[in-house]
């Protein structure tokens, strides 16, 4: 499995499993699918609830905890000096480990009255806190924008080493990913098939008659040429495979140039000037 370095030199897989939503029915046995298709990069957040189910899968595997890359979230509401730990604590638990590999902050704020930017601060203390005892391999943030992350980065000791977004063909968020390059933060991308609305897409579909692989297989290439980490979900096997079978292809310059040029389609409609949790 190719693997991407991050800025304190911990390498993480290009393909990890997007544990969102995947184990609402099969739960544990979907995990245990998942580390036998060869996954090792688990992503999940305590919002998910299912950390209980991937602790109980990996308990249940002969696979070494160092070989396993395990990534969670602390939810915004729980940025807080005392919160942000205890909700670090509960993930370890459920999980059954005492350190994470990669620890982020979910969003930056949950509505938009708070004071996100003093909650967050709060929180990322908690982390550095953590990282330099060792219970956290690497730190990041998920879903800031460069507006977020400009005034962040003034007050922090220690720099996110990733910034996971929604990023997939026909969202790709460019200036975002320019400014992260220029920060030297890796962007990671969640939803990376446009939560499934662009496996249909004709522009797709002919790309991947072109290459004998399958519209989900061209999506995650596309990213994955472009120097981005991705996390796709899935929930049978054939799939799991599938979204980890994409390194044998190569798209050409002309075809990355053009998926990343395609007009917006598949957004999510989240964001984080938008939300109200």
């Amino acid at each position: 499995m190719q693997g991407i370095k991050l800025a304190n030199d911990i390498t993480i897989p290009m393909v990890g499993y997007g544990s969102y939503l995947s184990t609402e029915n099969g739960g544990k046995q979907v995990i245990l699918e998942a580390l036998d298709a060869g996954y090792r990069y688990i992503d999940t957040a305590r919002f998910y609830d299912n950390e209980d189910a991937i602790g109980e899968a990996l308990a249940s595997v002969d696979i070494p905890r160092e070989d396993i890359f395990i990534c969670s979230k602390v939810w915004p509401t729980m940025l807080g000096e005392k919160a942000t730990r205890e909700s670090f604590e509960a993930s370890c638990k459920s999980l059954g480990t005492d350190y994470l590999d990669m620890f982020l902050i979910h969003w930056p704020k949950s509505n938009q009255t708070v004071d996100w930017m003093e909650n967050a601060l709060e929180g990322w203390r908690v982390m550095e806190e953590l990282y330099e005892e060792g219970r956290i391999k690497a730190i990041g943030v998920s879903n800031f924008l460069p507006h977020h992350l400009k005034p962040f980065l003034e007050k922090v000791k220690i720099k996110p080493m990733l910034d996971q977004l929604e990023l997939h063909v026909g969202y790709m968020q460019e200036f975002t990913l320019s400014y992260l390059k220029d920060e030297g933060i890796i962007a990671q991308a969640w939803s990376p098939l446009g939560r499934a609305r662009l496996l249909g897409d004709e522009r797709i579909i002919k790309l991947a008659e072109k290459y004998r692989k399958s519209p989900a297989q061209v999506l995650l290439r596309f990213l994955i040429q472009r120097g981005i980490p991705v996390i796709p979900k899935a929930s049978s096997r054939e799939r799991m495979i599938e979204n980890m079978n994409v390194f044998d292809f190569e798209l050409s310059e002309e075809e990355i140039s053009y998926l990343s040029c395609i007009p917006e389609t598949g957004w999510s409609g989240e964001h984080a000037d938008l939300v109200d949790f």
